[in-house]
């Protein structure tokens, strides 16, 4: 099969990293892949990519010109131009504006195209007015829209009337994570590690979770908080935690090239969202092993969680609810170790690439269906 995959760039994040492992696992089975990131400003790919994945770089086809004036237009001509080229059989988009593009571009081919949500569109803030209306008018052209959780499938269809067809794919846990040993069982020797993981944004609510961790550090002294991620709010956060006198308990160590590493390493891991699309990371926590406290944000935790019995699920706005949990976590490496280790076990066999790629086979069957009645219409 040829499938040409529009991405938005190739930079770290969660929505790169799941493109990249499904154009390296279609390919090593012997699908033709095209992998075109439409970034203006290019970059680099910043995940492992099978060496016979074909990379387009929309970029490199528009030109300077294309990119600082023209860039939706040049755009536009550029995927048709490599529509044309790769007469794919199905095409996958990932991303709001992406996959606006893609339908545009499209608009009269008869190529199936499946495009796909990568957050919460009923909470997400990363779509604005314009956006919103063009994908109410462009979507329902979709062959099929992929969600990644079952929570975001009914809100979205009040938003978008008029779709096809709503599949919901969730996100594989990468092979090289399944390789890696669990965390031992009962915790590292000496300091114990509480983690959290992602942007220091408004969304992560870091904030929130330090004033908790706060009210927590006296009782567990033998154990730290780390946050790794970068972003804006890291100013803010460093005060926070001096205000707090928290400077040798709580720790802001930056992003990282090796998050399961660093993972790995850790007692018990936390995730305090406010919102969520599919949160890679307290997946890949639970696939390693780490017992993990998360609140019950949209979306994704409820259904990783399998509501509440591979993590403990807390209501998103209850902090004294977090902060119980967090309190058993740390008190009981028993609870520790029965909670991580069955979390691994649900984990890594609901989500290992296989699985996922069986639920991406089934959409792409449904959707070239969808393209062939439409056809014989």
């Amino acid at each position: 099969m040829k499938i040409l995959f529009f991405v938005s760039s190739l930079h770290a994040g969660g929505a790169e990293r799941v493109a990249t492992t499904l154009a390296s696992a279609w390919t090593q089975r012997g699908d033709q892949v095209v992998l075109a990131p439409t970034y203006t400003g290019r970059g680099s790919c910043f995940y492992p990519l099978h060496k016979d994945v074909k990379l387009v770089w929309l970029a490199d086809r528009i030109g300077p010109l294309g990119r600082k004036w023209f860039a939706p237009l040049a755009k536009w001509f550029a995927m048709r131009r490599l529509l044309r080229e790769t007469q794919p059989d199905i095409i996958v988009s990932f991303l709001t504006n992406v996959n606006v593009s893609v339908l545009l571009a499209t608009y009269g081919m008869r190529t199936p195209v499946i495009v796909c949500e990568r957050t919460n569109p009923a909470f997400s803030t990363s779509v604005g007015h314009v956006l919103k209306f063009l994908r109410r008018m462009t979507y329902p052209r979709a062959s099929v829209v992929c969600m990644q959780t079952q929570d975001s499938v009914a809100a979205f269809r009040n938003m978008v009337p008029g779709l096809r067809d709503v599949v919901v794919i969730p996100n594989p846990l990468p092979p090289e994570l399944l390789a890696m040993q669990l965390v031992a069982a009962v915790g590292n020797p000496g300091r114990h590690s509480l983690v959290a993981m992602g942007r220091l944004v408004h969304a992560k609510r870091f904030d929130w979770l330090i004033h908790i961790w706060a009210k927590l550090a006296a009782e567990f002294p033998d154990w730290d908080l780390h946050i790794w991620g970068e972003g804006p709010l890291r100013e803010a956060l460093t005060q926070q935690i001096a205000q707090a006198g928290l400077q040798q308990r709580v720790f802001l160590p930056g992003r990282t090239d090796q998050p399961w590493t660093e993972l790995a390493q850790a007692d018990a891991f936390v995730l305090s969202s406010k919102v969520e699309g599919f949160p890679n990371v307290l997946m890949e926590a639970m696939a390693l092993g780490l017992p993990c406290a998360t609140v019950d944000c949209p979306s994704g935790p409820r259904e990783l969680s399998n509501n509440g019995q591979e993590a403990l699920l807390t209501p998103v706005n209850d902090a004294a609810a977090l902060q119980q949990s967090l309190a058993q976590l740390m008190q009981d490496a028993v609870l520790r170790n029965v909670l991580g280790r069955h979390a691994a076990q649900s984990v890594r066999n609901r989500y290992q690439l296989p699985m996922v790629l069986q639920q991406w086979d089934a959409a792409f069957v449904r959707a070239q269906g969808h393209t062939t009645q439409e056809t014989v219409t």
